[in-house]
């Protein structure tokens, strides 16, 4: 994933988020735990490679 579609896939997120809280429909709620499941595994992924870049 690069930067730029970091950036939409998060704003999509907090879009779902904010939705959820309005709605607390479980569809809703469904889309933004995948929507935070992804971003969590780039978030881990960069992670990785910044962790393991020489210094």
């Amino acid at each position: 994933m690069n930067a730029k579609e970091f950036f939409y896939t998060v704003a999509e997120m907090r879009s779902a988020q904010n939705a959820y809280f309005k709605t607390r429909d479980p569809n809703v709620l469904r889309a933004a735990r995948k929507l935070e499941n992804i971003i969590d595994k780039e978030i881990e992924r960069v992670r990785s490679i910044v962790n393991s870049a020489p210094c």
